[in-house]
């Protein structure tokens, strides 16, 4: 996250834009975008995504999902300027952009993508998986109502799915950040747990943590406001550096989007059974 950081949004070379019914039932994909209207209408994958494997007994246990930023945003400076709560105080803007590979593939193309990829997954495994937002052609939603979605959803366990785009030399690798000092208890081990669950089975996986930002592929933080806002074990990956060549060409891939959300989907699996 090259530090213009953003709330729940955090990836680095953020430009703001120029200027969530009946619950569905455990093992389902729910998307949710408003507020206390969880929308019972499936999510649809990408064409790209692999066809859905045979769904396991449902676990009972819920999994939000948030892709980061929406294809949309760029032309609504309007909404997603607006100020909203960050926690701690503080207010910050709706939503950003987010960033792009230096041969322009969007950071919000990537998140929609890997987050559809680990809904298909987590659903065939039984979890309910509810979407903070229902396409990548719509603005928002800001970062307190995606904090709110997870809240209301009673979430077992809330990631948060980013790509960063700092320029420093040799900048890459992956980090999960958490809410740090925590705001309640959720936000303190659990959160932690979750957060290092993911690193670990990231790092696993075969990827390298971040060279730049974090310790060991963790970043507590205090300044991204949809962890901050967020009553319930939260974390926010960023994936890797969309500015550094390689790590773009496996973003830009559906074999490497496939492989960050075989991943992740292990990782997310692994916590909830722990």
């Amino acid at each position: 996250m090259a530090i213009g950081l953003a709330l729940f949004t955090a990836c680095g070379v953020e430009t703001p834009a120029a200027p969530p019914s009946t619950p569905a039932p455990p093992g389902t994909t729910t998307v949710l975008t408003t507020l206390p209207r969880p929308s019972s209408a499936p999510s649809v994958p990408p064409s790209s995504a692999p066809p859905p494997s045979t769904q396991q007994p449902k676990t009972g246990k819920v999994v939000v999902l948030d892709p980061g930023h929406n294809g949309g945003n760029a032309g609504k400076p309007g909404e997603i300027n607006k100020q909203v709560p960050a926690g701690r105080g503080k207010k910050k803007p709706c939503n950003t952009t987010g960033t792009a590979t230096n041969s322009g593939y969007p950071e919000h193309a990537f998140t929609w993508d890997v987050s559809q990829r680990i809904a298909q997954a987590l659903t065939a495994k039984g979890i309910r998986v509810v979407l903070t937002r229902q396409n990548d052609t719509g603005v928002g939603p800001c970062v307190d109502e995606r904090a709110a979605i997870g809240n209301e959803a009673q979430a077992d366990a809330v990631v948060s799915i980013h790509a960063d785009g700092s320029n420093s030399d040799g900048a890459h690798g992956f980090h999960v950040a958490y809410s740090a000092p925590p705001l309640n208890a959720q936000q303190g081990e659990p959160s932690t747990k979750l957060a290092t669950a993911l690193r670990d089975g990231i790092r696993a996986g075969g990827f390298p943590t971040s060279t730049y930002l974090g310790t060991n592929g963790l970043a507590p933080r205090a300044d991204l406001g949809g962890l901050n806002l967020s009553t319930r074990p939260a974390a926010l990956v960023e994936c890797g550096n969309m500015r550094n060549a390689a790590e773009a060409a496996a973003m830009s891939s559906e074999e490497g989007r496939q492989q960050y959300a075989a991943v992740i989907t292990k990782a997310i699996a692994d916590y909830l059974a722990s």
